[in-house]
């Protein structure tokens, strides 16, 4: 598995919405030079929807559901699907890593992870996933969240190639 890595995998991020933020932007950038060691990286960017302040829950649920196709177009069917949500698994940094791993054993040359917008995900998305992943109980911002998962992938490169780390 340690060798041929990078030739092997893609992982395609696909997020809701644009960073508008310039050090958001310099930390996705940073990483994405890391990765580059040791996977193929792809990210998709959709639009977002604008969400009023008093909007109903019809209407998020519409919003959703257009940001939800949005994100439908980019996946692939021979892609494992990762969607990132507050309800899903929280593993560790090594777990999360091992996951990566296996599906590299088991021949899955294609990881998509999704992060929806401001409102969560549309459950036509949610149910396809093949693993809903929580980093915390929380609530972050979903540009910041872009920040944390491609550090966590990045860490679990790290893990899996037995290299230092921090805990």
């Amino acid at each position: 598995m340690k060798t041929g890595f990078k030739d092997k995998v893609k992982i395609t991020i696909i997020c809701v919405g644009k960073i508008k933020e310039d050090f958001y932007r310099k930390a996705v950038s940073e990483y994405e030079k890391r990765l580059s060691r040791y996977c193929r990286l792809e990210m998709i960017e959709v639009q977002d929807e604008k969400t009023p302040d008093n909007a109903g829950a019809a209407l998020e649920e519409q919003i959703k559901e257009k940001e939800g196709a949005r994100i439908l177009k980019h996946l692939k069917e021979d892609a494992y699907l990762y969607t990132l949500e507050i309800q899903g698994e929280k593993p560790d940094s090594i777990a999360f890593a091992k996951q990566i791993e296996q599906l590299g054993i088991q021949g899955k040359s294609h990881i998509q992870f999704v992060i929806g917008g401001s409102l969560g995900l549309h459950s036509s998305i949610s149910r396809i996933a093949d693993k809903k992943v929580s980093f915390s109980a929380m609530t972050f911002p979903h540009q910041l969240m872009r920040v944390i998962l491609l550090e966590q992938i990045y860490r679990g490169y790290r893990i899996i190639m037995g290299e230092p780390y921090h805990k």
